[in-house]
């Protein structure tokens, strides 16, 4: 009775994010009740291995007692403070501190956000600020990479290069452009990193060209495009993309709101690219998803800058919930977990976790298995030598997702038939043994599917 009351609640009330609405009411909801470690357990009692960490967020994996501590002793001394009126909280400070002293290059600064969407939004802001403070207004121009997530805002939104994000939303704005992605499984100039590299690079610098080399401000891109696929650069890109925007005084943003805080191995995917963006921006494993938070890191040039041209008057921006002392109490304990053992932890796992995805590039419809650390994918084809992606009409992203859950397995499963995999970090060897088994499953059973059968190359 409870879970039917759940349900039908849901469907009355509950506008979910991303999803469509007149499809989720007839699916209804799966609610989940509980979770410990790398498990989530649903209504029924049914344990799931959460292979995906919520959505790339729960980093430390799922009831960390010192986290719940943290938080709690926080709500018992000081449950709110605001950073308003030159006010704020010891925890706040001191994470501010923690932060920019391991951030790579001078990026001393942090503004506390609530989350990644709203991270990116406030880099913007800042730039707005600071290309006035240059003298430079007419630097107005933004530039992303297709494939590209940097939110589902307003403004995050149209830097976004999803369709989904876009359809009815009258985005990307006319001051939003792209370039092709680095999407090295699917390249026109093939598979070669260097080739790719100087790809990338003309068709920013021809980007640039076109709308006018004193016009643009910065150039957005994630280490790796999570919600595009998980596409991973070649070595050598994002340095490479890094230095041309330097070259041609364009700000560069690394949207580390996925691959932050060990997604990938260190602490910031930036620091094993060897660039010295000038903001960086994250969220989701800052607090590894137990309560909202997300923090912009801003160069110490920027910062300057800004401040002499402000001199007195304030910057007018800022939110309620900004370096909240709860979230901030949080991302101290997570940050403690993390350079204790869980970074080491994942390193391992994220090991074991490619070479196991790899066993599995023999299966029939696996094209191409990619990622770094905990971060991977696999791109399934009906046809590994013309690289043919699964027939959109099977709603292949659903039914994978349905087929993984049966499986006691949760993934996520794109509408282009590629499977993303981000499990927490404390991840054992068995339990990552555990990831592969059930996705060798999802594979062997969609293989079966008439429409897919129908249409596999030999």
């Amino acid at each position: 009775m409870r879970s039917n009351s759940l349900v039908e609640l849901d469907r009355a009330h509950w506008v979910h994010p991303v999803a469509s609405l007149r499809g989720h009411e007839e699916a209804g909801v799966r609610v989940l009740s509980a979770a410990k470690g790398a498990w989530v357990t649903d209504d029924s009692g049914r344990d799931l291995l959460d292979g995906f960490s919520g959505l790339w967020c729960v980093n430390a994996g799922y009831g960390q007692q010192s986290l719940i501590d943290a938080a709690t002793e926080q709500l018992q001394e000081l449950p709110y403070a605001t950073g308003y009126f030159g006010l704020g909280s010891e925890p706040a400070i001191r994470l501010a501190a923690e932060l920019a002293d391991r951030a790579p290059g001078d990026l001393n600064h942090v503004f506390f956000s609530l989350g990644g969407s709203d991270a990116v939004d406030s880099t913007i802001r800042y730039i707005q600020l600071y290309q006035h403070a240059m003298g430079t207004p007419e630097r107005d121009q933004y530039i992303s990479l297709d494939y590209g997530y940097h939110g589902s805002s307003s403004v995050g939104a149209g830097l976004t290069a999803l369709p989904v994000f876009h359809n009815g939303f009258q985005v990307p704005h006319r001051w939003q452009h792209k370039i092709p992605s680095h999407y090295s499984y699917r390249n026109p100039v093939g598979t070669d990193p260097e080739a790719i590299i100087a790809a990338s690079v003309a068709q920013l610098r021809a980007k640039v060209a076109e709308l006018g080399p004193d016009r643009v401000a910065a150039f957005y891109v994630e280490p790796i495009q999570g919600s595009g696929g998980v596409l991973v650069p070649p070595d050598g890109w994002m340095k490479a993309m890094c230095e041309t925007c330097h070259e041609l005084g364009i700000l560069f943003i690394a949207d580390e709101v996925i691959t932050g805080f060990g997604r990938t191995g260190p602490l910031f995917a930036s620091e094993e690219e060897g660039i010295e963006p000038d903001f960086i921006t994250t969220a989701k494993g800052l607090t590894s998803g137990y309560v909202p938070m997300g923090a912009v890191f801003m160069s110490d040039r920027i910062y300057q800058t800004i401040a002499e041209a402000m001199g007195p008057e304030a910057v007018g921006h800022g939110f309620t919930y900004s370096g909240h002392p709860v979230s901030a109490a949080v991302g101290l304990a997570a940050l403690e977990l993390y350079e204790n053992s869980l970074l080491e932890n994942g390193r391992h796992m994220g090991v074991r976790l490619l070479d196991g995805l790899r066993s599995l590039e023999s299966h029939p419809l696996v094209g191409e298995v990619r990622g770094r650390g905990m971060l991977a994918a696999i791109e399934l084809v009906t046809d590994k030598t013309a690289k043919t992606a699964l027939p959109a009409a099977s709603v292949s992203g659903q039914r994978l997702f349905d087929r993984a859950w049966d499986a006691g397995l949760i993934i996520r499963a794109f509408g282009n038939g590629v499977l993303g995999f981000a499990p927490p970090l404390c991840c054992t060897e068995d339990e990552i043994d555990q990831i592969i088994d059930r996705t060798r499953i999802v594979l062997d059973q969609t293989l079966k599917d008439p429409d897919i059968r129908a249409v596999m190359k030999g």
